[in-house]
């Protein structure tokens, strides 16, 4: 479980600063749907160099389709959610994903949590009324985008899973790289104008770390429970706070700590469980 615990350290410190990048390239004018689609492209131009490595069976089909439709779905409204939201406000909100992951889990998976767990995802999820913004109306439409994501992201962690144990962690990687870039071509098909790109720079970062994250994600999803491996990844909640308060000047970070904190000690529960 060691090797388990420093996939979810990577996981933390990727998923926070691609949510920076994500930010910084939407704050610049560029579309939600331009930024998902160039950044399955490029993960997808990477794994063409593997292709031959890559376990396709009939059987895993469906699951891939479903995987990169809610995973497109999913990184687009949370990149609309961060272009007109705070990161240090939206970011807690993905505290609400376990809860998602562990109701189809149990039905899909078969996983089923402990009492520790349990309480341990309720005190990640009670965390996060400490830094809602219920004051500013766009944070309310912002807070809406983010939890459409998370439904999205939550479910398609299960058919991430599912993805993983019929073939492995590096195939999985790379069907979820070509599944998503399928379902991003479709968004932003009517929008073909929307594809301009101001900063090659921040685009290619934002790649790099969600290439870094997702692999991170796959290596622990396949040592754990997704329900308790997504729980753990809320400890990221505490980085994104620091991240939008001291790089976009974001207000409230005592509060937000706060709630980031109470996330912090349902994890630890989860660990321990």
């Amino acid at each position: 479980m060691f090797t388990a615990y420093i996939g979810i350290i990577v996981r933390i410190f990727s998923n926070s600063y691609l949510s920076v990048f994500q930010k910084i390239l939407t704050s610049r004018g560029e579309k939600a749907s331009a930024v998902n689609f160039y950044t399955y492209l490029g993960l997808s131009i990477i794994g063409i160099f593997f292709i031959d490595k890559i376990a396709f069976s009939q059987a895993i089909a469906l699951n891939i389709l479903i995987m990169g439709l809610l995973g497109a779905l999913g990184n687009y409204f949370i990149i609309k959610a961060l272009s007109i939201g705070e990161l240090s406000t939206l970011a807690p909100i993905n505290s609400y994903k376990p809860i998602v992951a562990l109701i189809i889990g149990i039905f899909y998976l078969k996983e089923i949590p402990s009492a520790a767990a349990i309480a341990g995802i309720v005190m990640i999820v009670c965390g996060t009324f400490f830094v809602l913004d219920r004051s500013n109306s766009a944070n309310k439409k912002a807070v809406f985008y983010r939890i459409l994501a998370l439904i999205f992201s939550g479910s398609e962690a299960i058919f991430i899973k599912k993805v993983i144990l019929l073939s492995d962690i590096t195939s999985a990687f790379f069907l979820w790289s070509f599944s998503g870039l399928f379902f991003s071509t479709l968004f932003v098909i009517p929008f073909k104008n929307n594809l301009k790109i101001s900063s090659y720079k921040h685009q290619l970062f934002l790649i790099l770390s969600v290439g870094i994250m997702q692999y991170a994600t796959n290596y622990v999803f396949s040592k754990m429970n997704v329900s308790y491996a997504l729980a753990l990844f809320q400890l990221s909640t505490l980085l994104s706070v620091f991240l939008g308060v001291n790089i976009f000047h974001e207000t409230g970070l005592l509060k937000k700590i706060s709630g980031a904190l109470i996330m912090a000690a349902g994890a630890c529960l989860i660990i321990l469980s």
